[in-house]
């Protein structure tokens, strides 16, 4: 599963890295959508919206633009492991959790999940735990400690939103790690794709909610369920695999630091939100504790 690093500096290639902020501004704006429009649709309905907006979009840019490879049996699996991991269960959770929790906490707990990236990648590719990954993954943690701490104390959230947070960050790490080797040699186009469809498929039980909610959900709450389908999804996941595909995994991952602060900074004047000061505190221990991990 491991693909060959990339020769030369540090610094991303001009084309994946304009994919990369295309990426980061658009899972920020994610969290806001959520926050925005989760109070409209229940949790499996705004994921299957989203998901069924995505997978037609996907597939007519498919269709026009893309150029199909067959994958074979293992590629097979690891697509499957990737949209029900990071398509299903990372939008059903985090989902749930922005109904509990403001959308910049969110994004600073699940942004603790370059750092499971890391641990699964040392654990399951032979990339090993030198010292910086340890030490990075415990400063991380105790950054996602204080966040709870912080989140749980506040009137207005819980502490299963904090939860929710950090299924998400796992679920995104297995399907970074499970992306990556299905780019070395099938299109990122055709591999959104498949793995948005196959996430589609699997929350189609939600059918009925679905079209319940768009009978009673404002304009406002259906466009937002629309951007979230055509935006985070359609273009930020081929935007990120277009990078993905170009760089190495961690090395893009530290692109996803800058996804809480923006969040924080669309929040505030969209949503009036501001996380807690020691959740804001906690969250910047989390990112100290991730870009520990990333040093040689």
């Amino acid at each position: 599963m491991t693909a060959p690093a990339l020769p030369g500096t540090h610094a991303l290639p001009g084309r994946a890295l304009a994919a990369a902020g295309v990426t980061v501004l658009a899972w920020a704006s994610a969290f806001v959508a959520i926050r925005g429009v989760g109070h409209g649709f229940g949790p499996g309905p705004l994921t299957l919206g989203r998901l069924l907006i995505g997978t037609v979009a996907l597939g007519g840019l498919l269709l026009v633009r893309g150029r199909w490879v067959a994958p074979t049996q293992r590629e097979w699996l690891l697509l499957v492991l990737c949209g029900l991991s990071w398509f299903a269960v990372y939008n059903l959770a985090l989902n749930a959790a922005e109904r509990r929790i403001d959308a910049g906490t969110a994004a600073m707990l699940v942004n603790v999940g370059p750092v499971l990236i890391a641990l699964l990648a040392g654990a399951l590719l032979g990339e090993g735990f030198p010292r910086p990954l340890l030490t990075g993954a415990a400063v991380a943690f105790a950054g996602a400690v204080v966040i709870g701490v912080a989140t749980t104390t506040d009137a207005h959230a819980d502490g299963l939103g904090v939860v929710l947070s950090l299924l998400a960050a796992a679920t995104y790490a297995v399907g970074v790690l499970s992306q990556k080797p299905l780019l070395a040699r099938l299109p990122a186009l055709q591999v959104t794709w498949i793995a948005c469809a196959v996430a589609s498929v699997a929350c189609l039980p939600a059918a009925p909610s679905l079209v319940h909610d768009l009978g009673s959900a404002s304009a406002g709450q259906t466009a937002g369920l629309a951007y979230l389908g055509l935006v985070p999804t359609t273009l930020a996941f081929t935007t990120w695999a277009y990078a993905l595909a170009r760089v190495p995994a961690g090395r893009l991952a530290v692109t996803t630091y800058l996804v809480p602060p923006v969040t924080v900074l669309l929040a505030w004047p969209l949503l009036g939100e501001v996380p807690p000061a020691l959740a804001l505190l906690g969250g910047a221990l989390a990112l100290a504790g991730v870009s520990i991990t990333r040093r040689r």
